[in-house]
């Protein structure tokens, strides 16, 4: 029985690499990309910051209790003074009773502007976008002092204005200068609060230190001041705390100055603040 003969094999030679050289003459022009490219800079945080501050809800709700708390507090005020209440006093003299728990909104917003953040990891995607880390926060913070200036300042102006025509535009001091010192505070310990949420990297830690910063020097006082050895202590707290600040600012005690040692005491203490901030920002890691 014969055996069935196998087809033979074919070999095949290797082909060669194809010539992708160009033929003589012919010229190919580089792919473009039709996204443009350009050199980041502080402009470009500033409005990612700005973005995100006017989007989220938590700043519309804060800065509304903040302006309820100023507004609403010092035209009830306003409404129950005479002409005679400001032969001494500015007419914004009323929305200091309203920033005394209006600062603790612009404190917590500060806070929560950096620390909110960290809390959900979002930090790592803002630092992915602009690894320059030193120029997010700063932007933070000019974003930050922007916003809390300007509605700080409308507050206490309004309030100003309305009591002025209450009392049909009377002889009360100027006040334009109240207007600018009591926003630049409050504005300020907003600012101060960033620092310390960059800091701590915690919503709850930031906004108690901050609080503690902001009611323990007025709350101390009346103890230390039992204590002979502790008495000058206790007296250099009570003229620095925030309300007494505030009081002098609003000209409520003016036999004591207008409140510009206080509010360069806030300014120094800010500063060095930012600066930690700025210092450990770039020596941890997220």
């Amino acid at each position: 029985m014969s055996t069935p003969q196998q087809p033979p094999t074919q070999q095949l030679a290797p082909q060669a690499a194809p010539n992708w050289q160009a033929a003589p003459g012919t010229s190919y022009a580089l792919y473009t990309s039709p996204i443009p490219v350009t050199r980041t800079h502080l402009g470009h945080a500033l409005a990612s910051e700005w973005t995100k501050i006017k989007s989220v809800r938590s700043t519309l709700w804060t800065l509304g209790v903040f302006l309820l708390l100023v507004v609403g507090i010092g035209l009830l005020v306003a409404a129950q003074t005479t002409e005679e209440d400001f032969g001494e006093v500015p007419y914004t003299f009323p929305a200091f009773f309203g920033l005394i728990l209006g600062q603790i909104c612009l404190i917590t917003l500060g806070v929560l502007v950096i620390s909110s953040e960290y809390g959900t990891g979002m930090i790592r995607t803002t630092f992915t976008a602009s690894p320059q880390r030193h120029r997010v926060l700063a932007a933070k913070l000019i974003i930050f002092f922007g916003v809390a200036f300007v509605v700080s300042a409308f507050a206490i102006g309004f309030v100003g204005l309305v009591t002025e025509s209450i009392h049909n535009g009377g002889e009360g001091k100027a006040w334009g200068g109240t207007v600018v010192m009591g926003a630049l505070y409050v504005s300020l310990l907003g600012v101060l609060g960033i620092a310390v949420g960059s800091m701590l990297r915690h919503s709850a830690g930031a906004i108690t230190a901050m609080l503690g910063l902001v009611l323990l020097p007025a709350i101390l006082p009346a103890f230390l001041m039992l204590s002979e050895s502790m008495r000058t202590i206790g007296e250099k707290m009570m003229e620095y705390n925030a309300p007494n600040a505030l009081a002098r600012i609003f000209q409520l005690d003016s036999d004591n100055g207008n409140g510009g040692p206080q509010l360069g005491l806030l300014a120094g203490v800010t500063v060095a603040a930012i600066a930690g901030a700025f210092v450990l920002l770039d020596r941890r890691d997220v």
